[in-house]
């Protein structure tokens, strides 16, 4: 068996596992979904501008009197972290702080996450994040 292998199943074991958030939202809403994560305990976060598309296809503008398809929105992803208990917390608080109602809203992914390092000091786990 693999060194690492056994590490990961004791942490398996601890219940000390972890999963990546990854949030698609409107630009619009960052500082309302930071402020909903702050408030519940969420320290760290990647916030990374993207764009993309779902059902929505984009759109067409005009601009100098020439029209022309924006079928890219610019969209804001947050990439998160987290202990297995505030998992739920935190996708609780990114749906109501993002949410328009309307089509383009966004999307919640989550990932498990085996393992974390902090390169500083190469403490693991939860302890990392």
């Amino acid at each position: 068996m693999c060194p690492d292998r056994g590490r990961l199943q004791e942490r398996e074991l601890e219940n000390e596992t972890m999963t990546k958030v990854e949030a698609i939202i409107q630009n619009s809403k960052l500082e309302a979904v930071k402020s909903a994560l702050h408030d519940i305990g969420v320290e760290g976060m990647t916030v990374i501008e993207v764009r993309g598309h779902g059902r929505q296809k984009g759109h067409t503008e005009v601009y100098r009197g020439r029209e022309y398809s924006v079928d890219l929105i610019p969209k804001t992803k947050l990439e998160l972290v987290l202990a297995d208990a505030m998992v739920e917390k935190a996708v609780q608080a990114i749906l109501v702080a993002a949410r328009t109602g309307k089509i383009g809203d966004g999307k919640v992914f989550l990932t498990r996450v085996d393992d974390a390092i902090r390169i500083r000091n190469e403490e693991r786990g939860e302890g990392a994040l």
